[in-house]
Protein backbone atom coordinates (compact mmCIF):
# COMPACT_ATOMS: atom_id res chain seq x y z
CA UNK A 1 0.00 0.00 0.00
CA UNK A 2 1.11 3.68 -0.47
CA UNK A 3 2.19 5.00 2.26
CA UNK A 4 -0.22 7.99 3.58
CA UNK A 5 1.14 10.87 5.74
CA UNK A 6 -2.48 13.13 7.44
CA UNK A 7 -2.15 16.08 9.06
CA UNK A 8 -4.84 17.66 10.99
CA UNK A 9 -5.85 21.02 9.77
CA UNK A 10 -8.93 21.64 11.80
CA UNK A 11 -9.50 24.91 13.68
CA UNK A 12 -7.52 23.80 16.64
CA UNK A 13 -4.64 22.78 14.56
CA UNK A 14 -4.38 25.69 12.48
CA UNK A 15 -3.89 27.25 15.71
CA UNK A 16 -1.45 25.53 16.73
CA UNK A 17 0.50 25.50 13.53
CA UNK A 18 -0.81 22.65 11.50
CA UNK A 19 -0.98 24.43 8.15
CA UNK A 20 2.65 25.31 8.62
CA UNK A 21 3.73 21.57 9.48
CA UNK A 22 1.40 20.69 5.94
CA UNK A 23 3.29 23.19 3.84
CA UNK A 24 6.79 22.21 5.07
CA UNK A 25 5.74 18.46 4.47
CA UNK A 26 4.62 19.41 1.12
CA UNK A 27 7.51 21.53 0.07
CA UNK A 28 10.06 18.49 1.15
CA UNK A 29 8.16 15.91 -0.77
CA UNK A 30 8.27 18.29 -3.86
CA UNK A 31 11.89 19.39 -3.43
CA UNK A 32 12.82 15.50 -2.45
CA UNK A 33 10.53 13.65 -4.87
CA UNK A 34 9.34 11.38 -2.30
CA UNK A 35 6.78 8.66 -2.80
CA UNK A 36 3.88 9.05 -0.18
CA UNK A 37 0.53 10.34 -0.32
CA UNK A 38 0.16 13.72 1.53
CA UNK A 39 -3.76 14.46 2.73
CA UNK A 40 -5.59 16.66 4.93
CA UNK A 41 -7.96 15.99 7.83
CA UNK A 42 -10.00 17.84 10.49
CA UNK A 43 -9.81 17.47 14.56
CA UNK A 44 -10.01 13.63 15.54
CA UNK A 45 -10.61 15.24 18.94
CA UNK A 46 -7.08 15.27 20.28
CA UNK A 47 -6.88 18.93 20.86
CA UNK A 48 -4.73 19.08 23.62
CA UNK A 49 -1.58 16.91 21.50
CA UNK A 50 -2.12 19.63 18.29
CA UNK A 51 -0.87 19.31 15.55
CA UNK A 52 -1.25 15.85 14.89
CA UNK A 53 0.25 13.72 12.38
CA UNK A 54 -1.09 10.64 11.42
CA UNK A 55 1.52 8.25 9.02
CA UNK A 56 -0.23 4.91 7.49
CA UNK A 57 1.61 2.35 6.13
CA UNK A 58 1.97 -1.26 5.19
CA UNK A 59 2.95 -1.78 9.17
CA UNK A 60 -0.09 0.03 10.70
CA UNK A 61 -1.15 3.65 11.95
CA UNK A 62 0.54 6.22 14.07
CA UNK A 63 -0.76 8.99 15.13
CA UNK A 64 1.92 11.83 16.49
CA UNK A 65 1.29 14.45 18.40
CA UNK A 66 3.07 17.85 18.95
CA UNK A 67 4.63 17.99 16.01
CA UNK A 68 6.18 21.54 14.79
CA UNK A 69 7.82 21.98 11.68
CA UNK A 70 11.39 20.33 12.64
CA UNK A 71 10.00 17.53 13.79
CA UNK A 72 7.54 17.18 10.68
CA UNK A 73 11.11 16.52 8.53
CA UNK A 74 12.39 14.21 11.72
CA UNK A 75 9.65 12.11 10.76
CA UNK A 76 9.57 12.24 6.97
CA UNK A 77 13.43 11.12 7.43
CA UNK A 78 12.97 8.26 10.12
CA UNK A 79 9.56 6.99 9.68
CA UNK A 80 9.30 7.01 6.20
CA UNK A 81 13.21 7.04 4.47
CA UNK A 82 14.05 4.74 7.16
CA UNK A 83 10.87 2.97 7.65
CA UNK A 84 11.75 3.70 11.57
CA UNK A 85 8.74 5.01 13.86
CA UNK A 86 9.79 7.88 15.93
CA UNK A 87 8.04 6.37 19.78
CA UNK A 88 8.66 9.23 21.33
CA UNK A 89 6.04 11.40 19.71
CA UNK A 90 3.92 8.57 19.01
CA UNK A 91 0.23 9.44 20.92
CA UNK A 92 -1.68 6.38 19.43
CA UNK A 93 -1.01 3.63 17.32
CA UNK A 94 -2.68 0.45 16.70
CA UNK A 95 0.63 -1.83 17.41
CA UNK A 96 1.27 -0.55 21.14
CA UNK A 97 -0.33 0.95 23.88
CA UNK A 98 0.38 4.64 24.83
CA UNK A 99 -0.75 7.02 27.83
CA UNK A 100 -3.23 8.94 25.15
CA UNK A 101 -4.95 5.55 24.43
CA UNK A 102 -6.88 6.16 27.14
CA UNK A 103 -8.34 9.28 25.83
CA UNK A 104 -10.29 7.09 22.94
CA UNK A 105 -10.81 3.88 24.96
CA UNK A 106 -13.79 4.50 26.34
CA UNK A 107 -15.38 6.54 23.74
CA UNK A 108 -18.20 5.41 21.00
CA UNK A 109 -17.87 7.81 17.80
CA UNK A 110 -21.23 8.12 15.53
CA UNK A 111 -21.20 12.25 15.61
CA UNK A 112 -17.75 11.95 15.33
CA UNK A 113 -17.56 8.92 13.60
CA UNK A 114 -15.32 10.62 10.47
CA UNK A 115 -14.03 13.42 11.75
CA UNK A 116 -10.03 13.28 12.14
CA UNK A 117 -10.20 9.90 9.67
CA UNK A 118 -11.58 11.65 5.93
CA UNK A 119 -10.87 15.07 3.91
CA UNK A 120 -14.06 16.77 4.52
CA UNK A 121 -13.37 18.76 1.49
CA UNK A 122 -13.93 14.69 -0.42
CA UNK A 123 -17.27 13.82 -0.83
CA UNK A 124 -15.95 10.94 -2.38
CA UNK A 125 -14.08 10.14 1.17
CA UNK A 126 -17.60 10.06 2.91
CA UNK A 127 -19.35 7.99 0.43
CA UNK A 128 -16.47 5.76 1.01
CA UNK A 129 -17.64 5.67 4.81
CA UNK A 130 -20.91 4.95 3.70
CA UNK A 131 -21.75 8.50 3.03
CA UNK A 132 -25.11 9.28 1.99
CA UNK A 133 -26.14 5.43 2.09
CA UNK A 134 -28.90 6.54 4.46
CA UNK A 135 -30.77 8.76 2.13
CA UNK A 136 -30.28 5.76 -0.41
CA UNK A 137 -31.58 3.35 1.72
CA UNK A 138 -34.61 5.63 1.98
CA UNK A 139 -35.33 5.80 -2.14
CA UNK A 140 -34.30 2.20 -2.51
CA UNK A 141 -36.59 0.56 -0.27
CA UNK A 142 -38.87 3.28 -0.97
CA UNK A 143 -39.15 4.15 3.28
CA UNK A 144 -42.31 6.54 3.78
CA UNK A 145 -42.10 9.82 5.50
CA UNK A 146 -43.70 8.42 8.41
CA UNK A 147 -41.55 5.13 8.40
CA UNK A 148 -38.18 7.51 8.77
CA UNK A 149 -39.95 9.52 12.08
CA UNK A 150 -41.13 6.07 13.60
CA UNK A 151 -37.48 5.22 13.09
CA UNK A 152 -36.24 8.39 14.39
CA UNK A 153 -38.80 8.17 17.71
CA UNK A 154 -37.64 4.64 18.01
CA UNK A 155 -34.20 5.17 18.61
CA UNK A 156 -34.86 7.81 21.09
CA UNK A 157 -32.40 10.63 20.42
CA UNK A 158 -33.08 14.37 22.03
CA UNK A 159 -32.23 17.50 20.70
CA UNK A 160 -28.40 17.91 21.30
CA UNK A 161 -28.70 21.41 21.64
CA UNK A 162 -30.22 21.77 25.06
CA UNK A 163 -33.58 21.05 26.27
CA UNK A 164 -33.34 17.80 25.02
CA UNK A 165 -37.18 17.65 23.25
CA UNK A 166 -37.03 14.79 21.61
CA UNK A 167 -35.89 14.52 18.06
CA UNK A 168 -38.80 12.29 16.60
CA UNK A 169 -41.72 14.01 18.45
CA UNK A 170 -40.50 17.20 16.50
CA UNK A 171 -40.40 15.85 13.36
CA UNK A 172 -43.81 14.73 13.87
CA UNK A 173 -44.81 17.57 14.76
CA UNK A 174 -43.69 19.30 11.45
CA UNK A 175 -45.00 16.53 9.43
CA UNK A 176 -48.15 16.83 10.56
CA UNK A 177 -48.75 20.43 9.79
CA UNK A 178 -49.09 20.56 6.34
CA UNK A 179 -47.91 23.60 3.77
CA UNK A 180 -46.77 23.97 -0.04
CA UNK A 181 -43.63 25.40 2.16
CA UNK A 182 -41.75 24.39 4.76
CA UNK A 183 -38.22 24.81 6.08
CA UNK A 184 -35.70 22.63 8.13
CA UNK A 185 -32.86 24.83 9.97
CA UNK A 186 -29.75 23.50 11.20
CA UNK A 187 -28.60 26.27 14.41
CA UNK A 188 -24.75 26.20 14.18
CA UNK A 189 -24.67 29.25 16.38
CA UNK A 190 -24.70 28.25 20.00
CA UNK A 191 -22.24 30.46 21.53
CA UNK A 192 -21.23 28.14 24.45
CA UNK A 193 -18.23 25.25 25.08
CA UNK A 194 -20.42 23.56 23.05
CA UNK A 195 -20.20 25.10 19.76
CA UNK A 196 -16.87 24.14 19.66
CA UNK A 197 -18.07 20.71 18.88
CA UNK A 198 -20.27 22.37 16.39
CA UNK A 199 -17.72 23.73 14.60
CA UNK A 200 -15.95 20.82 14.70
CA UNK A 201 -18.07 18.49 13.36
CA UNK A 202 -18.93 20.92 10.15
CA UNK A 203 -15.43 21.52 9.94
CA UNK A 204 -14.59 17.58 10.14
CA UNK A 205 -17.57 16.16 8.61
CA UNK A 206 -20.00 18.56 6.66
CA UNK A 207 -21.58 16.21 4.46
CA UNK A 208 -22.74 14.63 7.73
CA UNK A 209 -24.66 17.52 8.70
CA UNK A 210 -26.18 18.10 4.81
CA UNK A 211 -27.23 14.54 4.76
CA UNK A 212 -29.23 14.93 8.08
CA UNK A 213 -30.90 17.68 7.01
CA UNK A 214 -31.94 15.78 3.62
CA UNK A 215 -33.29 12.79 5.53
CA UNK A 216 -35.03 15.53 7.80
CA UNK A 217 -36.30 17.60 4.59
CA UNK A 218 -38.08 14.09 3.45
CA UNK A 219 -39.36 13.16 6.89
CA UNK A 220 -40.86 16.72 6.93
CA UNK A 221 -41.67 17.63 3.16
CA UNK A 222 -39.56 20.48 4.03
CA UNK A 223 -38.98 22.29 0.52
CA UNK A 224 -36.03 24.41 1.80
CA UNK A 225 -32.88 24.34 4.10
CA UNK A 226 -30.88 26.83 5.94
CA UNK A 227 -27.74 26.44 7.90
CA UNK A 228 -27.52 29.09 10.41
CA UNK A 229 -23.56 29.62 11.09
CA UNK A 230 -21.81 32.15 12.50
CA UNK A 231 -19.44 34.30 11.05
CA UNK A 232 -16.88 33.47 13.05
CA UNK A 233 -16.30 30.57 11.66
CA UNK A 234 -14.84 30.55 8.40
CA UNK A 235 -13.24 27.17 8.09
CA UNK A 236 -17.12 25.64 8.97
CA UNK A 237 -18.34 28.09 6.35
CA UNK A 238 -16.00 27.30 3.56
CA UNK A 239 -16.31 23.97 4.06
CA UNK A 240 -19.78 23.52 4.30
CA UNK A 241 -19.45 25.79 0.87
CA UNK A 242 -17.69 23.03 -0.76
CA UNK A 243 -19.90 20.17 0.58
CA UNK A 244 -23.11 21.97 -0.92
CA UNK A 245 -21.74 22.41 -4.30
CA UNK A 246 -20.77 18.86 -4.32
CA UNK A 247 -23.71 17.80 -3.03
CA UNK A 248 -25.92 19.48 -5.58
CA UNK A 249 -23.24 17.92 -8.55
CA UNK A 250 -23.94 14.46 -7.41
CA UNK A 251 -27.53 14.77 -6.68
CA UNK A 252 -28.71 14.41 -3.45
CA UNK A 253 -29.74 18.10 -3.87
CA UNK A 254 -31.96 19.35 -6.30
CA UNK A 255 -34.98 17.76 -7.82
CA UNK A 256 -36.25 14.88 -7.36
CA UNK A 257 -33.61 13.64 -5.41
CA UNK A 258 -32.53 10.06 -5.80
CA UNK A 259 -35.35 9.72 -8.30
CA UNK A 260 -38.11 10.24 -5.19
CA UNK A 261 -40.48 11.97 -7.47
CA UNK A 262 -41.59 15.20 -5.87
CA UNK A 263 -38.68 14.99 -3.43
CA UNK A 264 -37.31 19.12 -3.70
CA UNK A 265 -34.99 20.84 -1.45
CA UNK A 266 -31.91 22.75 -1.79
CA UNK A 267 -29.63 24.30 1.18
CA UNK A 268 -28.22 27.83 1.87
CA UNK A 269 -25.69 28.97 4.23
CA UNK A 270 -27.06 32.30 6.11
CA UNK A 271 -24.21 33.57 8.40
CA UNK A 272 -24.96 34.68 11.87
CA UNK A 273 -23.37 37.77 13.89
CA UNK A 274 -22.56 34.88 16.75
CA UNK A 275 -25.36 36.46 19.18
CA UNK A 276 -25.72 33.83 21.80
CA UNK A 277 -29.68 35.05 21.79
CA UNK A 278 -29.74 33.24 18.71
CA UNK A 279 -29.70 29.73 20.28
CA UNK A 280 -33.17 30.46 20.73
CA UNK A 281 -35.14 29.11 18.05
CA UNK A 282 -37.26 31.54 17.76
CA UNK A 283 -34.55 34.39 17.81
CA UNK A 284 -32.52 32.62 15.11
CA UNK A 285 -35.49 32.50 12.83
CA UNK A 286 -36.03 36.37 13.24
CA UNK A 287 -32.40 36.46 12.08
CA UNK A 288 -32.65 34.62 9.39
CA UNK A 289 -35.78 36.59 8.01
CA UNK A 290 -33.83 39.64 8.79
CA UNK A 291 -34.87 40.65 11.68
CA UNK A 292 -33.22 41.62 14.99
CA UNK A 293 -32.58 38.52 16.84
CA UNK A 294 -35.22 38.43 19.78
CA UNK A 295 -37.27 35.55 20.97
CA UNK A 296 -41.09 35.71 20.05
CA UNK A 297 -44.20 34.55 22.19
CA UNK A 298 -44.85 30.68 22.08
CA UNK A 299 -47.29 29.22 20.21
CA UNK A 300 -47.50 29.15 17.64
CA UNK A 301 -44.04 27.30 17.99
CA UNK A 302 -41.88 26.91 14.69
CA UNK A 303 -43.68 23.68 13.75
CA UNK A 304 -46.98 25.40 13.14
CA UNK A 305 -45.33 29.04 11.98
CA UNK A 306 -41.78 29.16 12.18
CA UNK A 307 -39.31 30.44 9.11
CA UNK A 308 -41.75 33.02 7.05
CA UNK A 309 -44.61 31.63 9.07
CA UNK A 310 -44.47 28.34 7.88
CA UNK A 311 -43.76 24.89 9.40
CA UNK A 312 -40.14 24.67 10.01
CA UNK A 313 -38.00 22.24 11.77
CA UNK A 314 -34.89 23.04 14.10
CA UNK A 315 -32.05 21.10 15.25
CA UNK A 316 -28.78 21.43 16.23
CA UNK A 317 -25.35 19.92 14.26
CA UNK A 318 -24.94 17.06 16.55
CA UNK A 319 -28.32 15.89 16.27
CA UNK A 320 -28.04 15.94 12.78
CA UNK A 321 -24.76 14.23 12.72
CA UNK A 322 -26.33 11.29 14.25
CA UNK A 323 -29.57 10.83 11.84
CA UNK A 324 -27.77 9.11 9.08
CA UNK A 325 -26.06 6.49 11.17
CA UNK A 326 -29.28 5.78 13.14
CA UNK A 327 -31.30 5.47 9.39
CA UNK A 328 -28.27 3.08 8.34
CA UNK A 329 -27.91 0.93 11.46
CA UNK A 330 -31.36 0.95 12.57
CA UNK A 331 -33.23 2.84 15.92
CA UNK A 332 -32.45 -0.32 17.91
CA UNK A 333 -28.69 -0.30 17.46
CA UNK A 334 -28.62 3.26 18.67
CA UNK A 335 -30.94 2.99 21.43
CA UNK A 336 -28.59 0.04 22.74
CA UNK A 337 -26.38 2.54 24.12
CA UNK A 338 -27.25 5.08 26.75
CA UNK A 339 -30.05 5.24 29.73
CA UNK A 340 -33.78 4.69 29.46
CA UNK A 341 -34.69 8.27 28.81
CA UNK A 342 -31.44 9.06 27.07
CA UNK A 343 -29.82 7.09 24.16
CA UNK A 344 -27.33 7.24 22.07
CA UNK A 345 -23.60 8.88 23.09
CA UNK A 346 -23.30 12.91 23.91
CA UNK A 347 -20.19 15.09 22.62
CA UNK A 348 -18.70 17.09 25.62
CA UNK A 349 -15.99 19.56 24.96
CA UNK A 350 -13.32 19.13 27.98
CA UNK A 351 -11.59 22.67 28.69
CA UNK A 352 -10.63 24.34 32.31
CA UNK A 353 -7.84 22.56 34.58
CA UNK A 354 -8.07 19.10 32.66
CA UNK A 355 -5.03 17.23 31.60
CA UNK A 356 -6.34 16.02 28.37
CA UNK A 357 -9.04 18.77 26.89
CA UNK A 358 -10.41 18.30 23.19
CA UNK A 359 -13.64 16.63 22.35
CA UNK A 360 -14.73 13.59 23.47
CA UNK A 361 -18.39 10.95 22.64
CA UNK A 362 -19.09 9.30 25.10
CA UNK A 363 -22.38 6.91 25.47
CA UNK A 364 -25.08 8.29 27.72
CA UNK A 365 -24.52 7.15 31.05
CA UNK A 366 -21.36 7.42 32.01
CA UNK A 367 -20.60 8.80 35.23
CA UNK A 368 -19.26 12.42 35.31
CA UNK A 369 -16.31 11.29 37.04
CA UNK A 370 -15.31 9.15 34.14
CA UNK A 371 -15.17 11.53 31.61
CA UNK A 372 -12.91 13.88 33.52
CA UNK A 373 -10.71 11.43 34.44
CA UNK A 374 -10.48 8.50 32.50
CA UNK A 375 -10.95 10.53 29.56
CA UNK A 376 -9.88 13.69 30.51
CA UNK A 377 -6.99 12.27 32.54
CA UNK A 378 -7.96 14.35 35.54
CA UNK A 379 -6.80 17.56 36.82
CA UNK A 380 -3.55 19.73 35.91
CA UNK A 381 -1.11 19.70 38.23
CA UNK A 382 -1.39 17.32 40.90
CA UNK A 383 -4.67 19.77 42.32
CA UNK A 384 -8.00 18.51 43.65
CA UNK A 385 -11.12 18.24 41.72
CA UNK A 386 -13.50 21.30 43.06
CA UNK A 387 -16.25 21.23 40.77
CA UNK A 388 -17.58 21.15 37.03
CA UNK A 389 -19.44 24.07 34.85
CA UNK A 390 -22.06 21.94 32.48
CA UNK A 391 -24.32 23.45 29.53
CA UNK A 392 -22.63 26.54 28.86
CA UNK A 393 -22.61 29.99 29.89
CA UNK A 394 -25.83 29.59 31.17
CA UNK A 395 -25.35 26.24 32.81
CA UNK A 396 -25.13 24.91 36.52
CA UNK A 397 -21.44 23.93 38.66
CA UNK A 398 -21.65 20.28 39.87
CA UNK A 399 -19.39 20.06 43.02
CA UNK A 400 -17.08 17.12 43.37
CA UNK A 401 -19.02 15.56 45.70
CA UNK A 402 -21.51 14.90 42.65
CA UNK A 403 -19.33 13.53 40.15
CA UNK A 404 -20.30 9.95 39.98
CA UNK A 405 -24.00 12.00 38.56
CA UNK A 406 -24.42 9.97 35.34
CA UNK A 407 -24.15 11.98 32.11
CA UNK A 408 -28.16 11.82 30.95
CA UNK A 409 -30.16 14.47 30.69
CA UNK A 410 -32.66 14.16 33.82
CA UNK A 411 -29.42 13.65 36.08
CA UNK A 412 -27.37 16.20 35.00
CA UNK A 413 -31.29 18.13 35.47
CA UNK A 414 -31.72 17.29 39.01
CA UNK A 415 -28.35 18.81 39.53
CA UNK A 416 -29.30 22.16 38.84
CA UNK A 417 -27.13 22.12 35.80
CA UNK A 418 -28.47 21.44 31.99
CA UNK A 419 -26.32 19.16 29.24
CA UNK A 420 -26.81 21.70 27.22
CA UNK A 421 -24.67 21.56 23.26
CA UNK A 422 -21.67 19.71 25.27
CA UNK A 423 -20.13 22.33 27.15
CA UNK A 424 -17.76 20.57 30.43
CA UNK A 425 -15.60 23.18 32.35
CA UNK A 426 -13.34 21.66 34.53
CA UNK A 427 -12.41 23.54 38.15
CA UNK A 428 -9.51 22.77 40.85
CA UNK A 429 -9.12 23.56 43.91
CA UNK A 430 -7.55 26.85 42.98
CA UNK A 431 -11.13 28.34 41.12
CA UNK A 432 -13.07 30.72 43.27
CA UNK A 433 -16.60 29.62 42.31
CA UNK A 434 -17.96 33.24 43.03
CA UNK A 435 -15.62 34.33 40.76
CA UNK A 436 -16.96 32.07 37.95
CA UNK A 437 -20.59 32.39 38.47
CA UNK A 438 -19.90 36.35 37.71
CA UNK A 439 -17.92 34.92 35.16
CA UNK A 440 -20.76 33.31 32.92
CA UNK A 441 -23.18 35.99 34.13
CA UNK A 442 -21.15 38.83 32.83
CA UNK A 443 -21.60 36.56 29.57
CA UNK A 444 -25.25 36.39 29.58
CA UNK A 445 -25.71 39.75 30.99
CA UNK A 446 -24.09 41.16 28.17
CA UNK A 447 -25.93 38.90 25.52
CA UNK A 448 -29.30 39.42 26.62
CA UNK A 449 -31.46 40.79 23.69
CA UNK A 450 -32.86 43.27 26.40
CA UNK A 451 -36.83 42.77 25.51
CA UNK A 452 -37.65 40.90 29.00
CA UNK A 453 -37.11 43.36 32.03
CA UNK A 454 -36.62 40.68 34.13
CA UNK A 455 -33.59 39.50 32.06
CA UNK A 456 -32.39 42.76 31.06
CA UNK A 457 -32.39 44.66 34.31
CA UNK A 458 -32.38 41.43 36.74
CA UNK A 459 -28.99 40.54 35.21
CA UNK A 460 -27.60 43.46 35.71
CA UNK A 461 -28.58 43.77 39.39
CA UNK A 462 -27.03 40.19 39.84
CA UNK A 463 -24.27 40.98 38.24
CA UNK A 464 -23.66 44.00 40.40
CA UNK A 465 -23.94 42.32 43.48
CA UNK A 466 -22.02 39.59 42.47
CA UNK A 467 -18.99 42.44 42.08
CA UNK A 468 -19.35 43.90 45.46
CA UNK A 469 -18.91 40.46 46.59
CA UNK A 470 -16.03 39.38 45.35
CA UNK A 471 -14.67 43.26 45.45
CA UNK A 472 -15.06 42.92 49.61
CA UNK A 473 -18.47 45.23 49.16
CA UNK A 474 -20.53 42.17 49.83
CA UNK A 475 -23.65 42.55 52.29
CA UNK A 476 -25.63 40.39 54.74
CA UNK A 477 -28.42 39.40 52.49
CA UNK A 478 -26.79 39.85 48.98
CA UNK A 479 -27.45 35.80 48.91
CA UNK A 480 -31.09 35.89 49.70
CA UNK A 481 -31.05 39.15 47.03
CA UNK A 482 -29.64 36.73 44.57
CA UNK A 483 -31.76 33.96 44.95
CA UNK A 484 -34.75 35.50 44.49
CA UNK A 485 -33.31 37.91 41.63
CA UNK A 486 -32.54 34.28 39.88
CA UNK A 487 -36.57 32.88 40.50
CA UNK A 488 -37.78 36.19 39.45
CA UNK A 489 -35.70 36.08 36.22
CA UNK A 490 -36.33 32.49 35.43
CA UNK A 491 -40.14 32.57 36.19
CA UNK A 492 -40.76 35.68 33.82
CA UNK A 493 -38.09 35.69 30.82
CA UNK A 494 -39.27 34.84 27.65
CA UNK A 495 -36.96 32.36 26.16
CA UNK A 496 -34.09 29.94 27.33
CA UNK A 497 -31.41 32.55 28.14
CA UNK A 498 -33.30 34.55 30.44
CA UNK A 499 -34.73 31.12 31.79
CA UNK A 500 -31.20 29.54 32.55
CA UNK A 501 -28.90 32.90 32.98
CA UNK A 502 -28.79 32.45 37.06
CA UNK A 503 -28.28 28.50 36.95
CA UNK A 504 -24.20 29.57 37.80
CA UNK A 505 -25.44 31.70 40.45
CA UNK A 506 -27.71 29.49 42.20
CA UNK A 507 -25.53 26.16 41.56
CA UNK A 508 -22.82 27.48 43.56
CA UNK A 509 -25.05 29.35 46.09
CA UNK A 510 -26.38 26.00 46.62
CA UNK A 511 -23.27 23.82 46.79
CA UNK A 512 -20.75 26.70 47.56
CA UNK A 513 -22.12 28.67 49.99
CA UNK A 514 -19.57 28.64 52.62
CA UNK A 515 -17.62 30.75 49.93
CA UNK A 516 -20.24 33.13 49.65
CA UNK A 517 -20.39 33.85 53.42
CA UNK A 518 -16.90 34.04 53.47
CA UNK A 519 -16.33 36.73 50.92
CA UNK A 520 -19.77 38.76 52.73
CA UNK A 521 -18.43 37.87 56.42
CA UNK A 522 -14.75 37.43 56.60
CA UNK A 523 -13.77 39.72 53.47
CA UNK A 524 -11.76 37.04 52.29
CA UNK A 525 -11.46 34.62 49.45
CA UNK A 526 -10.41 30.69 50.07
CA UNK A 527 -9.32 30.26 46.69
CA UNK A 528 -7.20 33.30 47.07
CA UNK A 529 -8.88 34.82 43.50
CA UNK A 530 -10.18 37.98 44.15
CA UNK A 531 -7.80 40.59 44.67
CA UNK A 532 -9.25 43.25 46.64
CA UNK A 533 -9.82 40.42 49.40
CA UNK A 534 -6.12 39.36 49.74
CA UNK A 535 -3.29 40.39 52.06
CA UNK A 536 -0.02 40.30 50.81
CA UNK A 537 2.84 39.77 53.57
CA UNK A 538 6.78 39.30 53.17
CA UNK A 539 8.21 36.09 54.26
CA UNK A 540 10.75 37.08 56.77
CA UNK A 541 12.86 33.89 55.93
CA UNK A 542 12.75 34.27 51.98
CA UNK A 543 13.49 38.24 51.54
CA UNK A 544 16.56 38.81 50.42
CA UNK A 545 15.87 42.38 50.06
CA UNK A 546 16.47 42.48 46.25
CA UNK A 547 14.24 45.53 46.11
CA UNK A 548 12.24 44.73 43.08
CA UNK A 549 9.45 44.27 44.92
CA UNK A 550 9.66 48.09 45.98
CA UNK A 551 10.77 49.13 42.81
CA UNK A 552 7.64 47.86 41.26
CA UNK A 553 5.11 48.66 43.73
CA UNK A 554 2.80 51.02 42.19
CA UNK A 555 1.29 53.03 44.80
CA UNK A 556 4.96 53.00 47.22
CA UNK A 557 3.45 50.42 49.68
CA UNK A 558 6.33 48.66 50.43
CA UNK A 559 9.87 49.99 52.13
CA UNK A 560 13.41 48.98 52.81
CA UNK A 561 16.50 49.33 51.80
CA UNK A 562 18.65 46.50 49.68
CA UNK A 563 19.56 43.41 51.69
CA UNK A 564 17.12 44.02 54.49
CA UNK A 565 13.76 42.39 54.72
CA UNK A 566 10.84 44.91 53.65
CA UNK A 567 7.90 45.61 54.43
CA UNK A 568 4.66 45.69 52.85
CA UNK A 569 2.08 48.75 54.28
CA UNK A 570 -1.14 47.21 54.64
CA UNK A 571 -3.02 51.12 54.87
CA UNK A 572 -1.56 52.03 51.59
CA UNK A 573 -1.58 48.60 49.48
CA UNK A 574 -4.11 48.49 46.89
CA UNK A 575 -3.77 44.02 46.87
CA UNK A 576 -2.47 44.62 42.97
CA UNK A 577 -0.46 41.47 43.47
CA UNK A 578 2.64 43.05 41.49
CA UNK A 579 4.50 42.57 43.97
CA UNK A 580 3.92 38.79 44.04
CA UNK A 581 4.48 38.13 40.09
CA UNK A 582 8.04 40.20 40.29
CA UNK A 583 9.41 38.61 43.35
CA UNK A 584 11.59 35.60 42.15
CA UNK A 585 12.40 34.38 45.81
CA UNK A 586 9.02 33.49 47.01
CA UNK A 587 9.08 35.83 49.41
CA UNK A 588 5.12 37.29 49.01
CA UNK A 589 2.93 35.68 50.86
CA UNK A 590 -0.87 35.39 50.18
CA UNK A 591 -3.73 35.07 52.84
Amino acid sequence: METKVIVGLGSCGIAAGARKVYDKIEAFKEAENLQFELKKTSCVGMCYREPLVEIIDDTGTYLYGEIDEERALELIEKHINQQSPVKEYVVQSDLFETVDNEFTEDQVKITLRNCGYIDPENIEEYEAKDGYRAIKKIAGYSMSRLDVIQTIVESGIRGRGGGGFPTGLKWKFANNNKSDEKYIICNADEGDPGAFMDRSVLEGDPHAVLEGMIIGAYAIEATGGVIYCRAEYPLAIKRLEIAIGQARAKGYLGKNILGIQGFTFDIYIKEGAGAFVCGEETALIASVEGQRGMPRKRPPFPAASGLWKKPTNINNVETLANIPWIIRHGAAEYAKYGTEKSKGTKVFALAGKIKRSGLVEVPMGMSIRDVIFKLGGGIQGGKKFKAVQMGGPSGGCIPEHLADTIVDYDSVNATGAIMGSGGMVVMDESTCMIDVAKFFLDFTQKESCGKCTFCRIGTKRMLEILTNITEGEGEEGDIERLEELSYQIKDNSLCGLGQTAPNPVLTTIKYFRDEYEAHIRDKKCPALVCTKLLTYEVDETNCTGCTVCAVNCPVDAISGARKEIHHIDQDICINCGVCFTKCKFEAIKIS
